[in-house]
Formats: structure tokens, C-alpha cells, sequence
């Protein structure tokens, strides 16, 4: 058959459109960003977060008051140009109190949550792949851990420890919190361990541990990252809510929730003493939850467009 010009036409200028490329190929992380940055409330949480981390780090350090010293000259003071949010009823200020006090619920809640997200993945991870009476018996210890309240972990490891510090409630909010992510793990783990990659594994003789940790556990970092992110303001209203009942940080350090504690008696005649603190906390896990909520959908490959 001979070719000739005949069998041939030009394609029409609107026609060579549809041929182009539509968007420059991404990764999985990189058009997770994309789809962040295009959700507001999401990038203002973040925003929020960053904030209350530079205050917490350095407004304590350069202010020219110590959280701990008290004045009684200056008890209960209102706002005013030396005092930011006024002083409390010993004449300390709340504004570097507010501000230290975000340094130590902070610090318990990305610590808490770090570990419980190391336990977690591991827990889970191992649980999912083996399956059967592994499973079954891993998971019993889950359920019996989250039968027993916070509180108990709370008194026991302060009566262990003998002091109601930092580190007590970390250990406590730990033990009693690493559960959720083990049950995360474990049920993406069940997922994806019958996809073709985790057989592929299987046959070139790739052991159980290294799938894990190589294969299934980057496969679940989306679910895991969300979790995290939903987790810090877990902890910190925790932390907040032991503190403020009396068994959480104990004085001289402060935390949003001592702060919180000590306010009550004042809330009649200096309700402001109670409600910064109250408003740190609020703003803060409001603005985890917009950040939580706003990785969720960056990361779901169904939201993709």
C-alpha cells in the first residue's frame, strides 16, 4: 500500500490542546502539599501552632519576669504596658506565665504523642501482620489497658516516682493513650498485607519484621500522621485536666492546666486570670484539629484531583 498525503490532515488548533499536559507529575508528598496549601483553615492552624511553639520557647526566656517570683505589690493586677495579661493573686505575670506554662503542656504532648506513635506502630504492626492467636492475644492486652482509667496510671506512677512531675504524667498519658494508634496500625496492616507488593516480598524470601517496617509501615504513614496530628490536642487537653484536678504538674512549674486550677478562686472578682488560660488551650487544640482534619484530606488519595 502506498502512503501519500491524502491519507493525512492536519489536526485543528483546538484539537492540539487536548494533547498537552495537564499538570506536571507529582509525588505522593508533593501533591499532598499542594492540596494543604489550598485548604485555609488548615495553613492558619499551622500558623497557630508555629506561634504558640516560638512563644513557648522564647518569650519566657527574654521576658524580665520569672514565672516563679512573686510580689505581692503587685497581687491581681489588671492588664497594663509592664504586665501583658496582669498579674495573679501572688504578683506573678500571667503573660510569662501563660507562656511557660505552654513550654510544659507542649513539651508532655509532643512527647506523649511521640511515643505513642513508636509503640503504636510498632504494637500494631506486629499484631496485624501475624494475624491469628498473635493477634488475638496482643489485642486482648489492648482492651484490658483501656479498661483501667487514666487517673490510676496517674497516681500509681506518681506514688512510684514519688513526685508529680514532667515526666510521671508523660509515662502515664503513654501507657493509657498508645492503644489507639496500636488499632490504627493494625487495621491498615491487615489491609495491605494481601497486596501484591507484600506477596512479591513474601516470594523473594524478605523477612517478616523487614515487610513491616520497609513495606506496610510507609504504606500507612498517611493514616499515621493524621492520627498524630489529632493526638497532640488529645494531650494536651489531658495534661490540662489532670493539672487542673490536682494530679497532674505540680508547683513550682506551670502548665496551662495549673494555671487554670489556681484562677478558680479568682473567677469572680478576676475572671481573666481564668479564662487566658482557658483561651490557650482552646486555641491551641482548635488549631491542631484545623491542621488534623486539613492532612486528612491532603493525604487521602480519593480527595485527589
Amino acid at each position: 500500500m502506498e502512503i501519500t498525503k491524502d491519507l493525512f490532515e492536519l489536526v485543528p488548533d483546538n484539537e492540539k490542546d487536548k494533547e498537552g499536559v495537564a499538570r506536571p507529575s507529582m509525588t505522593y508528598l508533593q501533591d499532598a502539599w499542594r492540596r494543604l496549601k489550598q485548604n485555609k483553615l488548615a495553613l492558619l492552624g499551622l500558623a497557630v501552632i508555629v506561634l504558640m511553639t516560638l512563644a513557648a520557647i522564647f518569650i519566657p526566656m527574654f521576658s524580665h519576669y520569672d514565672y516563679s517570683t512573686q510580689d505581692f505589690k503587685i497581687a491581681n493586677q489588671g492588664a497594663s504596658a509592664a504586665h501583658i495579661f496582669g498579674t495573679d493573686k501572688f504578683g506573678r505575670d500571667i503573660f510569662t506565665r501563660v507562656a511557660y506554662g505552654a513550654r510544659i503542656s507542649l513539651t508532655v504532648a509532643f512527647v506523649a504523642s511521640a511515643l505513642n506513635v513508636l509503640i503504636g506502630i510498632i504494637y500494631g504492626g506486629v499484631s496485624g501482620y501475624f494475624g491469628g492467636w498473635v493477634d488475638m492475644v496482643m489485642m486482648r492486652i489492648v482492651d484490658i489497658l483501656n479498661s483501667i482509667p487514666m487517673l490510676i496510671y496517674v497516681i500509681l506512677i506518681s506514688v512510684a516516682l514519688g513526685s508529680r512531675d514532667i515526666k510521671g504524667i508523660i509515662i502515664a498519658m503513654t501507657i493509657s493513650m498508645w492503644t489507639t494508634m496500636a488499632r490504627i496500625v493494625r487495621g491498615q496492616i491487615l489491609t495491605l498485607k494481601e497486596q501484591e507488593f507484600v506477596l512479591a516480598a513474601k516470594t523473594l524470601g524478605v523477612k517478616p519484621f523487614a515487610i513491616i517496617f520497609r513495606h506496610l509501615i510507609p504504606n500507612s504513614m498517611g493514616s499515621i500522621i493524621v492520627t498524630l496530628t489529632l493526638a497532640i490536642p488529645e494531650a494536651i487537653f489531658t495534661e490540662s485536666f489532670l493539672s487542673f484536678v490536682g494530679v497532674g504538674i505540680s508547683a513550682p512549674k506551670a502548665s496551662w492546666g495549673t494555671l487554670a486550677s489556681e484562677a478558680v478562686e479568682m473567677m469572680r472578682t478576676h475572671p481573666s486570670q481564668l479564662l487566658i488560660p482557658s483561651l490557650a488551650i482552646c486555641i491551641t487544640v482548635f488549631a491542631f484539629n484545623m491542621l488534623g482534619d486539613g492532612l486528612r484530606d491532603a493525604l487521602d488519595p480519593k480527595m485527589r484531583k
